[in-house]
């Protein structure tokens, strides 16, 4: 029979804290919005670059996950990689472990040959993502869930030890055409021309919302094709979808492609501001994905739409915390911003065990 709901106490303390938490959040959002429009419209664009990033990582999970079943623990390694490429192939100009010279620079200006390389990285990863599902995860179809997580973290710690020793003596710059600049909101022009007390806006944010526009449109897109019903159908029954001849180890293999290619995005874009400021791929760069595993929880494992939601409540909570609790940092440490992601993560889990968007399961006894 059906398992009986009854009350349970830590969801019902769950929702009160996150009415408080929701109240107390809008009623201070709305006195910054009156004494300190700059530094909240500032604050504001600097979470959307953040959370769109976060929302790119978060839909290769998803998008893995509701094909396999599965957490892939490789996307930091995976986004590493990615972007390792990219620098080989924009800032080195040679194809990766060759002497051939890359034949996309000097066509066009240099962001045109530029972009040209970011495609060539993108097939890269697709194709890698290809490999590690056929060589690795497709002969543990049917086995258990866990030993493919497992191996999935394996493949994390082949990938990071490839791509640390990348980078370990030596940063690995991208090349990326905008680098570290941006314009300004509002402020105060001069007599020398210098805008002055606006809200600085980097390209990089601009750049990330408009790529995370991109990536969820295509995806929505995707799921009305042919293919994309497949990969549905894969995804609410395996074994009924083989059984009316869908061919699970091609979703599964287009799922590992388009997880790789949204990694290596987040990999390019974990090396820009907000996160970093170096525009160089470090060994910190891996840690984006872990970094997004918040965003993924709180929106719900197997949810498209909960990627985004995810990602942008996430990237919202960490800027804030960061902007507005610097003051307490003697007491909570330098840095708290990357822990309040994960305290938002516990009181949505509170409320939804399963995520915003994310699909209760039935079970039955």
């Amino acid at each position: 029979m059906d398992r009986i709901k009854g009350f349970n106490p830590f969801t019902s303390i769950g929702s009160s804290a996150l009415t408080v938490f929701i109240a107390a959040v809008v009623l201070f959002l709305i006195n910054r919005a009156i004494f300190e429009t700059t530094v909240l419209v500032q604050t504001l664009a600097k979470a959307l670059g953040l959370g769109a990033v976060y929302a790119i990582v978060a839909l290769g999970f998803v998008l893995i996950f509701k094909a396999t079943q599965v957490v892939n623990f490789a996307q930091g390694g995976l986004a590493m990689v990615g972007a390792l490429f990219l620098s080989f192939l924009a800032v080195d100009e040679h194809i990766p472990f060759t002497t051939i010279q890359n034949p996309l620079i000097g066509i066009g200006p240099s962001w045109f040959g530029w972009g040209l390389s970011v495609l060539v990285a993108l097939v890269f990863a697709a194709l890698l993502g290809l490999v590690i599902e056929r060589i690795v995860i497709r002969p543990m179809i049917g086995q258990p869930l866990f030993s493919v997580a497992i191996i999935t973290l394996g493949m994390e710690a082949f990938l990071r030890t490839f791509a640390n020793d990348s980078v370990r003596v030596q940063l690995r710059p991208l090349g990326i055409p905008w680098g570290t600049g941006g314009f300004t909101l509002g402020g105060t022009v001069g007599d020398n021309g210098i805008t002055t007390g606006g809200a600085f806006v980097a390209w990089s944010y601009v750049a990330a919302v408009i790529t995370a526009a991109v990536a969820f449109v295509a995806v929505f897109l995707f799921y009305r094709s042919r293919m994309g019903v497949a990969m549905r159908a894969v995804a609410f029954d395996q074994e009924a979808a083989m059984a009316n001849g869908i061919n699970v180890g091609l979703v599964f293999a287009i799922a590992w492609a388009a997880g790789a290619v949204l990694a290596t995005i987040g990999g390019i874009y974990a090396t820009q501001p907000p996160i970093a400021q170096t525009g160089a791929v470090q060994i910190e760069t891996q840690f984006i994905a872990f970094r997004t595993l918040p965003a993924v929880i709180l929106g719900g494992l197997d949810s498209v739409q909960g990627a985004l939601v995810g990602g942008l409540i996430i990237g919202l909570a960490e800027i804030s915390a960061g902007q507005y609790l610097s003051q307490f940092s003697g007491q909570l440490g330098a840095g708290y911003p990357l822990i309040v992601p994960y305290v938002v993560m516990i009181i949505g889990l509170l409320v939804r065990p399963y995520g915003i968007f994310g699909t209760p399961e039935v079970r039955r006894v």
